[in-house]
């Protein structure tokens, strides 16, 4: 951690910092979290990751603060497991279970489906979102903005079967920024005729950044000043590709 002797080593302090974010944070809590252990002014960060994933966070020290609307707009991987038979209201497992059924699907029926959710599809987000407030330990589930709430044009390059042990599917990914996983997973269960909602999800990958180079939330609280530097990658590099 920062002390009083190192601060002016990261006043001047500009580029790009990978966080492996744990579950049950989120990404506000990582930035303070970061600002306050290391005496930063900026912090801010690429892109929101929800606060029961997990995964690629990228936090922007200093002026590069100014490439988080670049960052925002790539392209982005995730892994995901998703339970077939359940909703919520939330179309996550922290939401309200609004419904519990049978599941009977086959692994023909699953990948004869999937094409719909590749390439351009229209998405409507879910209509409540879990929350995390500022300073409280609890998470609070509120509707979903109505400018948020509108269908949008997204699209999906990859979205591949890693293991099928119904009720629970597991995927991974590729697709750009704006796709709504739990809204993913709530509309292949419409499609299939159970119902289903998101149980977990990672990010691994956004931009050019991956989660492989990411260090994880704790570990970078236990670095001293020089250490956090070394983890720190210049706007240049940040930059290429």
């Amino acid at each position: 951690m920062a002390n009083l002797g190192s601060i002016a080593m990261l006043a001047e302090l500009d580029g790009v910092l990978l966080v492996d974010k744990p579950a049950n944070m989120s990404s506000h809590d990582v930035v303070k979290a970061v600002k306050s252990a290391f005496n930063l002014v900026k912090v801010g960060h690429g892109g929101t990751l929800e606060p029961n994933a997990t995964g690629l966070l990228v936090l922007l020290v200093g002026d590069a603060t100014r490439l988080s609307g670049e960052i925002m707009g790539r392209d982005r991987a995730f892994e995901a497991t998703v339970r077939l038979g359940r909703v919520t209201d939330t179309q996550d497992r922290e939401g309200r279970v609004l419904a519990e059924n049978a599941v009977a699907v086959t692994r023909e029926q699953l990948d004869a489906a999937l094409p719909e959710f590749r390439g351009d599809i229209f998405q409507t987000p879910p209509p409540f979102s879990v929350i995390k407030r500022p300073d409280m330990p609890t998470y609070d589930i509120v509707p979903t903005d109505p400018e948020d709430a509108k269908a949008r044009l997204v699209h999906v390059y990859r979205l591949a079967v890693t293991a099928f042990e119904p009720p629970a599917v597991s995927f991974e990914m590729l697709c750009t920024k704006g796709v709504c996983v739990r809204a993913l997973a709530h509309d292949l269960g419409q499609a299939l005729g159970c119902g289903a909602s998101l149980e977990t999800l990672r990010r691994t990958k956004c931009a050019n950044f991956s989660v492989a180079d990411a260090i994880g939330f704790m570990d970078l609280l236990k670095l001293d000043a020089v250490g956090f530097k070394d983890r720190v990658i210049p706007m240049a590099g940040a930059l290429a590709g």
